[in-house]
């Protein structure tokens, strides 16, 4: 008996075998390929998710998702940014098939990640605690009282959607501004109108690694790229912070692994901005420790806390 776990995303998949003591067992991953197309994918999950399993372990208790979406919960692929083609895919329904009718439950990646860094990560003991995970994207999650906190209709929380008005008079998305992406995206914006020497000149493709790795060496142009990014990303925590007064905003994803490149300049823009020093615990900023095992391991806590509620 156990619970299988899947964290599938547009570039990378998981899977993983749980004993119902949230032990892991078995982990796999593979590339997603998603360009392979949906039924494709699908079957790569299937195969990937069986290799986890036990051949003697009396059967599956259940099932827990991790995707990509902000309507995860429903089982359906729909309207996530990192599978634009995917429409109204059935997942969970599919998934369950695959696997005679095991109840399968599916949840959104960065609601996920909060609980299971709230359980067993950077933000134990912690309440309010706020989750984002920064890389491709930036999206969010948020535990209070003990609890999942997923709003009216299952949607909250997208802090990568807030809104900010950049220099250029444009407003932005704040995943346009400080995730992997937005990064690169600064950097070559700032490329066309700074002359300052830099290593990034001449890259054809620019993401959030290339500049981390260059501002690391020391790239001044680089570093500016960095500490704008970390800036934005302070001003989204900022109204975070004056909402849900969190006791902890953990911070995962590629971009959290630039540590204080980025961090600096986000606690600076908070210290700066609070209304209420009483707001900024010292250490209210703090990085996820549970890598690329969060997802997966908060599908199995999902799966296992449906399943007790059934009982």
């Amino acid at each position: 008996m156990g619970i299988l776990s899947i964290d599938f995303g547009g570039t990378q998949t998981r899977a993983a075998w749980f004993d119902m003591q949230l032990n892991m067992l078995a982990r796999v991953d593979c590339a997603t390929r998603r360009e392979e197309g949906l039924d494709s994918v699908i079957e790569r999950i299937i195969t990937l998710a069986r290799e986890v399993v036990p051949e003697q372990n009396g059967g599956i208790d259940a099932i827990g998702i991790c995707a990509p979406g902000p309507q995860a919960y429903t089982g359906l692929i729909l309207n996530a940014a990192t599978l634009p083609d995917w429409d109204n895919v059935p997942l969970a329904e599919r998934i369950a098939q695959a696997f005679n009718g095991v109840p399968v439950y599916m949840e959104n990646d960065a609601n996920l990640g909060a609980l299971a860094e709230y359980h067993r990560g950077a933000a134990q003991g912690a309440d309010p605690a706020l989750y984002l995970t920064v890389s491709t994207g930036i999206g969010g999650g948020a535990v209070i009282n003990g609890q999942l906190f997923t709003g009216w209709r299952g949607l909250a929380i997208e802090p990568g959607h807030m809104k900010f008005r950049h220099a250029d008079g444009r407003f932005y998305s704040l995943e346009a501004l400080a995730s992997g992406t937005g990064i690169g995206r600064l950097a070559q914006a700032r490329l066309a109108t700074d002359d300052t020497p830099s290593s990034l000149r001449g890259l054809t493709v620019m993401d959030g690694r290339m500049v981390g790795e260059a501002a690391a060496q020391g790239d001044a142009l680089a570093l500016a790229v960095i500490t704008e990014a970390g800036e934005w990303l302070g001003w989204g925590l900022l109204s975070l912070v004056h909402l849900f007064n969190p006791r902890v905003i953990v911070i995962g994803g590629s971009v959290a692994l630039l540590g204080n490149l980025i961090f600096d300049p986000v606690r600076r823009i908070l210290a700066e901005n609070v209304i209420d020093p009483l707001f900024l615990p010292a250490d209210l900023i703090r990085p996820a420790r549970l890598g690329d095992d969060v997802c997966l391991i908060g599908a199995a806590m999902h799966a296992q806390t449906k399943l007790d509620m059934l009982v």
